[in-house]
């Protein structure tokens, strides 16, 4: 009997131990969140302005979901293709004008050829790569600039509730630069949706003292890629064959010859 007791009482101190640890390790769990990056202006943009652009984050599939998300595929305005590597940053770009860029984005390195031809000068490789980049900083912003309003150089600030060229209400966030990109004297107006808190619309200022906007854009037609969402259409002109990989062989990102990229497309 002795013993029996004895048994239950070591049973029950497991129990105890297992559920205190389970305990501990859900309470000491710290949630994913979407810090921002370092840069972000905290101290000049509003607390309502970040608390949307963190909606919009979850809207959009979650910061972890992001985060995960390695490479990206698109065709800008029918004429360029790009392949983003997010975690590498090595992007292949192929021009509608027939040039290859291999580059990384980081260290702007990289190889480039026109048709067949390598291109082997060091000044004009150098040049090609910083083209390269920029062609990426434009052509990328188009289609993923919701998930980059706490990025370095950004200040973000609450412009009020407005209507969309749609009719459908929405905060309008204001979007500030400061020594970041090639065009930090830019500004952007952000419509984020009422309900479903996407992205519906902007407006691209050249400069921040602009009267007018250059353009306004709807961002229509968001569809899930992988575990995040993306919206290719901006009505004059179209983001397009968009996809999301887990995996790409290298050489998409080494070798000029074109890959065909839907073949690498995985089923659910």
């Amino acid at each position: 009997m002795n013993k029996l007791k004895l048994s239950i009482l070591a049973f029950s101190v497991i129990l105890i131990s297992l559920s205190c640890e389970n305990q501990t390790t859900t309470e000491s769990a710290v949630p994913y969140g979407n810090p921002a990056s370092d840069g972000f202006n905290m101290e000049g943009s509003d607390a309502a302005a970040i608390a949307i652009a963190d909606e919009v984050m979850e809207a959009n599939g979650g910061r972890e979901a992001w985060d995960n998300t390695r490479y990206i595929s698109w065709n800008f305005f029918g004429r360029d293709v790009l392949v983003w590597d997010k975690w590498t940053g090595n992007v292949r770009i192929d021009r509608g004008n027939g040039m290859t860029f291999l580059t990384n984005i980081n260290d702007e390195t990289g190889r480039a050829f026109i048709g067949d031809r390598e291109v082997t000068d060091a000044d004009s490789v150098a040049n090609l790569m910083q083209a390269a980049k920029s062609t990426w900083i434009n052509h990328s912003y188009w289609l993923v600039m919701p998930y980059k309003l706490k990025d370095s150089g950004v200040t973000l600030t609450v412009a009020g509730e407005d209507t969309t060229m749609d009719g459908r209400m929405a905060d309008k966030l204001k979007l500030t630069f400061e020594a970041v990109g090639r065009t930090p004297q830019n500004m952007y107006n952000v419509w984020v949706d009422k309900e479903s808190r996407l992205v519906t619309q902007w407006a691209y200022y050249p400069t921040v003292d602009a009267e007018e906007p250059r353009f306004v854009n709807p961002w229509a037609d968001y569809k899930k890629y992988g575990n995040i969402m993306l919206s290719g259409n901006r009505e004059m002109a179209q983001l397009s064959d968009i996809m999301v990989f887990d995996e790409l062989p290298e050489s998409v990102f080494n070798s000029p010859e074109k890959p065909d990229l839907k073949a690498f497309i995985t089923g659910d």
